[in-house]
Order: C-alpha cells, then sequence, then structure tokens
C-alpha cells in the first residue's frame, strides 16, 4: 500500500531579534536636593486676599550657609518667610526642604520637620520667665531627652538669659528679647532657622552682639536664612543674598559682590 503524504505541521515562530534596551532616563529621587540645597522655593506666588504678594520668588539655602533676603519695606522679606513656615501658603509655585515638598504642609509640621523661626518683633510670653519662654521652643519635639544641654547651649550663647533666667520676658530690654526669641528657636533643634529681622529697634552695642552670635550659630552647623533690613550688617555676615523689591527678586549674588554693587549701595547701604 501506498503511504498517504501528510501535510506539514505548524512550523515553530523565530522569536524575534533582540533590540538593544533604551538608556534609562534620568529621574529625580524623592528626597533628593539639588545644588545640596536643604530649602528650595521655586517660582511661588502668595496673596494676601486680592493682594499679589509675592510674584514669582525663587530663592535657595544649601547647607552651612547664611543666606540673606534685603530690601525695603513691604518688599515681601517677612511674606516670603510666612510662606515657607506655612503660615500663608502660596497658591503658585513649590517650597521644598530636605527634598520634601512643604508647601501646603501645616506651620506646626514644618516645625516639626525642623525649620524654627524667631520672628520679627520677638512675640514673646511677656508673663512668662525667661526659662519658661525657652521651654517653649522644645513643644514639638519628642525626645526632649538633651534639654539640658540644649538649654546649656543657648545659655552659652546668652549669657545673659541665664542670670535672668527667672525674670519675666516682658521686662527685658529689647535686646535681651530679641535673645529670647533667638534662643527658643534654637530649643527646637533646627535644621533650618529663620531670622526675622533681628536687629529690629536694637542699640548698636546690641546689634552688634546678635550679628556675631548669629555667625556663631551657622558655625555651629545651623543653616539661617536672614531677613534683615540693616543691609550693611546682613551682607558683611552672610554667604549669599537676595535683594527684593515689590514681591519679587530684583538681584542676587555673593554678598560680598552685592555689598560692592554701586545699585545696592545706593539703594540700601546708605552710599554714593
Amino acid at each position: 500500500m501506498s503511504e498517504i503524504p501528510r501535510e506539514p505541521g505548524p512550523q515553530p515562530r523565530q522569536a524575534p531579534a533582540p533590540t538593544a534596551p533604551e538608556p534609562a532616563q534620568p529621574q529625580e529621587a524623592p528626597g533628593a536636593r539639588r545644588n545640596g540645597a536643604i530649602l528650595e522655593v521655586e517660582d511661588i506666588h502668595t496673596y494676601y486676599g486680592a493682594i499679589h504678594a509675592l510674584k514669582g520668588i525663587t530663592i535657595e539655602v544649601r547647607e552651612g550657609e547664611i543666606v540673606t533676603l534685603i530690601g525695603a519695606n513691604g518688599a515681601g522679606k517677612s511674606t516670603t518667610l510666612r510662606s515657607i513656615n506655612g503660615l500663608n501658603h502660596p497658591r503658585m509655585g513649590r517650597i521644598r526642604f530636605q527634598g520634601k515638598d512643604i508647601t501646603s504642609e501645616a506651620p506646626h509640621k514644618i516645625v516639626a520637620m525642623g525649620v524654627s523661626q524667631s520672628p520679627e518683633g520677638r512675640k514673646l510670653f511677656p508673663r512668662m520667665s525667661v526659662l519658661e519662654n525657652l521651654e517653649m521652643g522644645t513643644f514639638q519635639l519628642k525626645d526632649r531627652s538633651t534639654f539640658k544641654d540644649d538649654l546649656e547651649r543657648v545659655y552659652t550663647l546668652f549669657p545673659r538669659l541665664a542670670e535672668r533666667k527667672s525674670q519675666k520676658a516682658g521686662t527685658l530690654s529689647g535686646g535681651e528679647q530679641q535673645m529670647v526669641a533667638m534662643g527658643r528657636a534654637l530649643m527646637a533643634h533646627p535644621k533650618l532657622l529663620m531670622l526675622d529681622e533681628p536687629s529690629m529697634g536694637l542699640a548698636p552695642i546690641f546689634v552688634e552682639r546678635i550679628f556675631e552670635i548669629v555667625v556663631e550659630i551657622n558655625q555651629q552647623g545651623t543653616p539661617i536664612l536672614l531677613v534683615e533690613q540693616n543691609a550693611l550688617m546682613a551682607l558683611d555676615v552672610a554667604n549669599r543674598g537676595y535683594v527684593m523689591e515689590t514681591g519679587h527678586i530684583a538681584l542676587t549674588d555673593e554678598a560680598g559682590a552685592l555689598a560692592k554693587n554701586e545699585q545696592v549701595q545706593k539703594a540700601y547701604l546708605g552710599l554714593d
């Protein structure tokens, strides 16, 4: 008998030729920081009702720096700090601290992250003692095991406060009250210290001492964002500076270069 021919079965499929993998696109990892910046403020717009107070502010503070904001009254310096600490949330833009977006975070959470501020006008509890005011700086701390060491640090920076620890804060001089405000901010273990007009209303001898302490705090490892009308002193202690005018950054440079800038000298340093 003749063999019945069979139809050929299905042929195995050929595997596609391997293709070279596409190069991975660089992505910014969560928590990443640029240029070693601990604070990044990017194009923020902040309003008071219908008033457009900040019109695209971009600044940064890097590890180990003192950065100063200078400008006339109403330029938006304090509003910038209020945007950072959560008291006035920007409507546009972004604020990052240690790589984390804090643009819409509540103020107490921002403090707990390590952003501490000595506010304009001190804002002490006048009927409480110096020690009690300093203790208020630890309110957000979960671990208070270092309280004695922290208090000793403040007393070392401000020996006058140790002498007046039982005195009511409201009875102190303006310079002493400023020391309490700064000491209270330091008790919160800040990773970034913001100082709003620390020399306001102080006698020249206190102004000089306050700025010496600002430098000392920075040398101990705390980055500082300094808002100050005394532009000459601020630029003398800062690493970099931003000049603000009516809600925007008009100029930015190394502090030494700004101090030599003819425009800055005429407008803010009182030099012809």
